[in-house]
């Protein structure tokens, strides 16, 4: 694509399946001035997903580009890789409505060949909490966003608070490999009733939908146990679990921003990660432990 067909299609959908026209597409528009702000999924796109493209619309003098790739090196043995929804055409749509204006929708070969053997370690953190429960997971997701980054060259990178940890990992990704992208963080689009919107809900049935509303209710009462210090946080949320035996929890952890042990005062995170039925679900919330500054 040209300079000036990159300006000329700035209102309509280009969706690309090369990594070198996505590339080549994304160096014209910079030429031009423009910035790029991206948005990595996995598809089965929620309202989630439009928030995060909505927040990326907002940003001046920006062109918003989406990706659409279920990534099997973050899937571990036994996960759904070959069941997780899919649902391209009805996302493309989703996106073009949002105001999407281009969308990389890569085969797996297309990023990764045959003998690859380099991926980027996300550290220590990455063998805790969710990764202590899906061993790789992490090595999986920075490597597939770094291929990512080197291929859209996004001045900006967006990705949804309700996988902090993932978050977290890609924020140090970027600082300690002197990455371009600026990774901003959107805030988890919740239900009414709280649950966060994932692309797994749907597995749910109507009963287990309702089961799984204990995870942000218990997140919702650890928060407002702040003020009484860490252990009142924990008892909180874990009074609320009990409610529903149903749900069984992998882990309730409370920590600092940056996920490094809990602070005895100021701002903390408090995650979540259970399985309802066979779904496995995580959510997370900011708190403040102690008196309020």
């Amino acid at each position: 694509m040209t300079v000036s067909q990159a300006r000329f299609t700035r209102d309509q959908l280009n969706v690309l399946a090369r990594a070198e026209d996505v590339t080549r597409t994304s160096n014209a528009l910079r030429r031009v001035g423009n910035k790029v702000a991206f948005v990595p999924t996995m598809g089965a796109l929620h309202e989630g997903h439009l928030e995060i493209v909505r927040r990326a619309k907002r940003i001046p003098n920006t062109v918003v580009a989406a990706s659409i790739f279920v990534n099997p090196l973050q899937f571990g043995p036994g996960e759904d890789y070959e069941a997780y929804p899919r649902s391209r055409e009805a996302d493309l749509e989703a996106l073009e409505r949002a105001g999407v204006e281009l969308v990389f929708t890569p085969d797996v070969s297309e990023l990764y060949d045959s003998d690859a053997a380099v991926t980027v370690h996300p550290g220590p953190l990455g063998d805790e909490l969710e990764g202590a429960h899906r061993p790789g997971h992490f090595a999986g997701v920075l490597t597939v966003v770094a291929k990512l980054f080197n291929i859209v060259r996004p001045h900006y990178a967006l990705f949804g608070e309700k996988d902090y940890q993932q978050l977290v990992l890609l924020k140090r990704m970027t600082r300690d490999l002197n990455m371009e992208p600026s990774v901003i963080g959107v805030p988890t689009v919740r239900e009414r009733d709280g649950l966060a919107l994932s692309s797994r809900n749907r597995y749910l049935t109507d009963e287990q939908r309702e089961q799984a509303v204990v995870l942000s209710a218990a997140l919702t009462a650890g928060a407002h146990a702040g003020h009484h210090g860490p252990d009142a946080v924990y008892e909180a949320a874990r009074e609320t679990l009990a409610a529903q035996p149903e749900v069984a929890v992998d882990y309730l952890a409370l920590r600092d921003p940056e996920l490094g042990p809990a602070p005895d005062e100021g701002e903390a995170r408090l995650l979540i990660a259970a399985r309802v039925g066979g779904t496995r679900l995580i959510d997370n919330a900011g708190l403040v432990i102690g008196d309020p500054i």
